[in-house]
């Protein structure tokens, strides 16, 4: 059952005049370009704790993430205590805090920008910049998939017309508010989509009959794994993957460690950590933004492994059946429409409206600014300029929502771990390395980046398979998928790519010191 279009449309305006107010207010208070990139550097911790979360999780965790769940089950939850332990408290502690003192020092304003100075290298923000623009529209296009196909599910409106409105209104108050803008808005956001995911799992254990009723159906459900499941490892819903089977490698090595340890050198987070006056303000964002993370990825893990039981209880069939098309993406939406209250069903809307739009609009954001400002002003030399920032900002949300277009539906999750994982293999040693080393070496740094990108497209393309297969450019030149046996092509690129980039790092550092000794 849809929720009723016109209640849905009163309270979604409601919600966008709110969104468009915050918007104009970051645009009056943005005067100059450090506004606009870094929010003036006067941001709250409340505000920071509510705009990284909300950036950090998107549909891509509750619809994506949440339908992945649903078929791989609860094993997911291991992600969670990735994204808590690493994404908040090693993000904050170990590198928010040194991202924040260094960038204030350097007057740094992105991610790229912060690697050049501390580098000493226009080259290195350069490349940093052309990583972000070539591999972060992937990462976008899936977030607009996904916001649009809420919508569609939920309004019963064309997809191709959902996807239009949702980027243009995110469009609007990117490009004229800047980052301030972006992170009030997120900071809204942030606590719409908390109140949905805590009404969501209560909600769902109410209508299983409780928590330890809902478990026991859950784990109960073992014996209905779809055969070609079962032989690819999986073992029920409340048990993880056979050790070393192919999906164990996909949960453990793509979806858990990919996003876990990927999360660690995104852009469009590490560039909050320059938003704020001082140290202390990240120590309070951290008591906020850890709650914060583990409501949404564990509510959505969880709840997504339970559709099964209520799909089975309600049609005899389990959730991944249940799926429109057998499109994974499509058992969240399904699953909130149908079983849940129309009041509810449309707080849950306007929470993965706000989950799309705030992850959205900070990309939007980001890929701007490394258009605009770390590769046309490094290539065309000269000031700072907004209106640059901002026709680049244009520039890629067009590039975005065209690839939207033509990307293939069950993308989410997988989208989201690639990118995750590409930022982790290019940026992560590099970027450890220009926080804490005195004397970064700047040939170090570019051997990291560049043998990590490289290793991962290579990995991508010719190896791991669910990439490969789909690309085919492995098969149309030597005739098969993956060029390696079994396990390899089921290993993440991330697994091989980020240890060369740190070997790549080690040999850079070796051959300096050498030079300088």
């Amino acid at each position: 059952m849809a929720v009723n279009p016109t209640t849905f449309a009163a309270v979604t305006l409601l919600y966008l005049v709110a969104i468009i107010g915050l918007g104009y207010l970051g645009y009056r208070r943005t005067r100059g370009h450090d506004d606009y990139m870094v929010a003036g550097r006067q941001i709250h911790p409340v505000v920071l704790a509510l705009s990284y979360g909300a950036t950090f999780i998107s549909t891509s965790a509750i619809i994506g993430f949440g339908g992945a769940a649903a078929q791989l089950g609860m094993g997911m939850i291991w992600l969670t205590v990735l994204n808590i332990g690493v994404g908040i408290f090693i993000a904050f502690v170990v590198f928010g805090k040194k991202t924040r003192e260094i960038g204030q020092r350097l007057n740094a304003v992105t991610f790229p920008d912060l690697m050049g100075r501390c580098y000493g290298s226009p080259a290195l923000q350069y490349a940093a910049g052309i990583v972000i623009a070539v591999g972060m529209p992937l990462y976008t296009a899936a977030i607009l998939i996904g916001g649009a196909q809420f919508i569609t599910s939920t309004l019963l409106i064309p997809y191709e017309t959902a996807l239009l409105v949702f980027a243009v209104i995110v469009a609007v108050y990117v490009v004229l508010g800047g980052l301030i803008a972006v992170m009030y808005t997120d900071a809204l956001q942030g606590s719409i989509m908390f109140v949905g995911m805590s009404v969501l799992i209560v909600l769902t254990y109410i209508s299983l009959g409780g928590i330890s009723a809902g478990n026991r159906a859950l784990e109960a459900l073992a014996p209905l794994v779809p055969e070609n499941l079962a032989e690819a490892g999986m073992t029920g819903w409340t048990s993880m993957p056979s050790a070393g089977s192919p999906i164990w490698y996909t949960l453990i090595t793509t979806l858990v460690l990919g996003v876990g340890i990927g999360v660690l050198a995104q852009p469009q987070l590490a560039v909050r950590f320059m938003t704020v006056r001082d140290g202390r303000a990240l120590n309070r964002a951290v008591l906020i933004g850890g709650p914060f993370i583990l409501m949404m990825t564990g509510v959505a893990f969880t709840v997504g492994a339970l559709t099964n039981v209520w799909f089975y209880q309600a049609s005899g069939e389990i959730a991944v059946q249940a799926a429109t098309g057998g499109n994974i993406d499509t058992i969240i939406p399904n699953f909130i429409n149908a079983s849940m209250p129309d009041i509810f069903v449309t707080i849950f809307m306007l929470a993965l409206l706000a989950a799309a739009m705030s992850t959205l609009s900070s990309l939007f954001h980001t890929m701007g600014t490394a258009l605009g400002f770390d590769i046309w002003r490094t290539w065309r030399g000269g000031t700072a300029s907004m209106v640059g920032v901002q026709v680049g900002t244009l520039v890629m949300i067009l590039v975005s929502v065209l690839l939207a277009y033509v990307m293939p539906g069950s993308i989410i999750a997988r989208a989201t771990a690639m990118f995750m994982g590409l930022c982790a293999s290019a940026f992560l040693p590099a970027y450890a390395l220009a926080l804490y080393s005195r004397q970064p070496s700047g040939r170090a740094a570019k051997w990291s980046l560049f043998v990590g990108a490289v290793v991962w497209f290579f990995w991508t393309v010719f190896v791991h398979l669910k990439e490969s297969a789909v690309i085919g450019l492995s098969d149309a030149l030597f005739g098969v998928s993956s060029l390696l046996p079994m396990p390899w092509p089921v290993v993440d690129p991330l697994m091989v790519a980020l240890p060369a980039s740190a070997l790549a790092l080690s040999v850079g550092l070796a051959f300096s010191r050498k030079e300088s000794a």
